[in-house]
């Protein structure tokens, strides 16, 4: 990403790139219930089709904006700025927020349209339990830890690959199916489909993302101290996290990691 880039442009970035994310994450979850009735071979190609999107995401959409698509990402970059790191002020959080919820949604109508299907009919999968909460705080606080760790040792340039393998790890090891991110979860919220979360579930699964975002902090600056860490708006790399689809009450992450500038 280049110093001069406009807000503006840097908020376009975010908005299509997450909107790009979720169409990938819904669209091979449809595709993937439609080709197999197991369940699990349904969710490993919805999870490999994920993670390839979110790489490609990165990719393009890193140099421009950091690519977090996810506002756990954008706000662990604003805190780092008010501890003394680089990251983004409190006005560029925000609008980085709104862009990617928005985005989010926009990709889940998107990818119901492309299959035909109705856009906008929200999902009815209730996903409900106390294991599934602990699952997305796991899958929040590692992936903050991943990114905040990488950042802090000095070497940025494998936080895209790590991200990436960390996403495809998660929706499998964590019982919530790794969302990992608070946009990409209110995005699913608009498709009935393989990864899609009722609204009812919003709250709960958010919050527990949010307290992964603060236990990864904490845990990045007890072992690794707080120097050289921060997401910034600027040349900086980082990362964001992604999303994949679920199964049985357990859905996948995705992801999205910001690429190195």
């Amino acid at each position: 990403m280049t110093a001069h880039t406009s807000l503006p442009r840097r908020a376009a970035a975010e908005l299509i790139g997450t909107a790009g994310l979720l169409a990938v994450v819904i669209g091979s979850g449809i595709k993937a219930a439609e080709l197999s009735p197991d369940t699990g071979v349904a969710l490993l190609a919805n999870s490999l089709a994920s993670a390839v999107g979110l790489g490609l995401v990165i990719t393009l959409f890193g140099p421009l904006s950091g690519a977090h698509l996810n506002p756990v990402v954008t706000l662990t970059s604003w805190w780092a700025r008010r501890t003394g790191g680089e990251g983004l002020h409190g006005r560029e959080a925000l609008v980085y927020s709104a862009a990617q919820t928005a985005g989010a949604v926009v990709g889940a109508l998107l990818a119901d349209a492309m299959f035909g299907r109705a856009p906008g009919t929200f999902s009815t999968q209730v996903r409900e339990g106390g294991h599934l909460l602990v699952g997305e705080v796991v899958a929040t606080t590692g992936l903050v830890l991943l990114i905040q760790g990488l950042q802090r040792i000095g070497r940025p340039k494998l936080i895209p690959a790590a991200v990436a393998a960390y996403i495809a790890a998660a929706i499998w090891f964590t019982s919530s199916g790794s969302f990992a991110n608070p946009a990409g979860t209110i995005g699913r919220s608009f498709s009935d489909s393989f990864t899609g979360i009722a609204p009812q579930s919003l709250p709960g699964f958010v919050a527990a993302q949010l307290l992964g975002a603060i236990l990864g902090l904490a845990l990045a600056a007890f072992l690794y101290g707080n120097g050289a860490s921060g997401t910034s708006s600027t040349p900086r790399p980082e990362a964001a996290l992604a999303d994949a689809g679920p199964v049985d009450g357990a859905t996948p992450a995705k992801e999205a990691y910001e690429a190195v500038g």
